[in-house]
């Protein structure tokens, strides 16, 4: 069994939270990008929980290999955190100077996973921490003429050719059984994914991840060109303003919270 996990590389959202919080947010003379370099570069954390359901799977006594492929420049650091989190196999997608869209950037990732012989499941965290659009892989199912089931808290092997989904729905845990191969996205109620061991991660310091370019793939820039194109981003001034409601008691103190609530019009006046 061949997994594939798509991740991508974010701008730490805790940083950029604080740095809002603080009023330091700055967006760059481009007016979309965020100008700030000393914010940390991280693995997208429901990409994280993919690459940690793909482990279970393999844990769970599938004979699977696990190969995380991500699109993007200088991707070494992250793709040895994927190696020492237990990865097979790392590759990075070189993308071409022009910006890509989720649309390019899911042709990359399929033309990869057609490259490679094809996947039986791919795994894909089911939004960016940076755009929370969730459309690639949506998009990577329609290039590769899969299914799609998305907003995964669990996903486990259903005997020969067919995988068993828990998604989390409004209305709670819904199952469903997908045959392979397919795409899922993952969510955060999968729990916390692991931690690389000591021993992982100094062996994954000496491994060079596998390179590949848009040509390799057969695509050049006219077939990613962008359809969608970021024209304007701005930072809102965020309140950090912080009331602390105390009581005599926990029923004292949530009356006084209720009673606040109702006074700022989150809740609707008591009849």
């Amino acid at each position: 069994m061949r997994i594939v996990v798509c991740v991508k590389e974010v701008l730490d959202p805790d940083a950029i939270g604080n740095y809002a919080l603080a009023g330091g947010l700055v967006i760059g003379d481009d007016g979309v990008s965020i100008a700030m370099s000393t914010v940390p570069r991280l693995m997208n954390g429901y990409d994280e929980q993919a690459v940690e359901a793909a482990l279970r799977i393999r844990e769970a006594g599938a004979d699977a290999t696990v190969a995380v492929v991500s699109v993007g420049s200088d991707l070494t650091t992250l793709l040895r955190h994927a190696k020492a989190l237990g990865a097979d196999e790392v590759t990075a997608i070189e993308p071409p100077a022009a910006p890509l869209d989720g649309a390019a950037v899911a042709a990359l990732l399929a033309a990869h996973i057609r490259s490679t012989g094809g996947a039986d499941l791919v795994l894909c965290g089911r939004q960016a921490s940076d755009d929370d659009q969730g459309v690639v892989p949506a998009l990577i199912g329609e290039e590769l003429g899969l299914p799609v089931v998305t907003v995964a808290r669990a996903v486990e092997t259903a005997g020969e050719g067919a995988a068993r989904v828990t998604r989390v729905t409004p209305e709670g845990d819904e199952v469903v059984e997908v045959d392979l191969p397919a795409v899922v996205t993952v969510s955060s109620e999968l729990g916390e994914p692991r931690y690389p061991t000591m021993p992982m991660k100094m062996a994954a310091r000496k491994v060079q991840p596998a390179v590949v370019t848009a040509a390799d793939l057969g695509l050049d820039e006219a077939a990613l060109a962008p359809r969608v194109a970021a024209v304007r981003q701005s930072a809102r001034e965020i309140s950090g303003d912080c009331v602390i409601i105390e009581g005599a008691d926990a029923a004292e103190v949530a009356d006084r919270l209720v009673a606040r609530l109702i006074d700022d019009q989150v809740l609707p006046a008591r009849s």
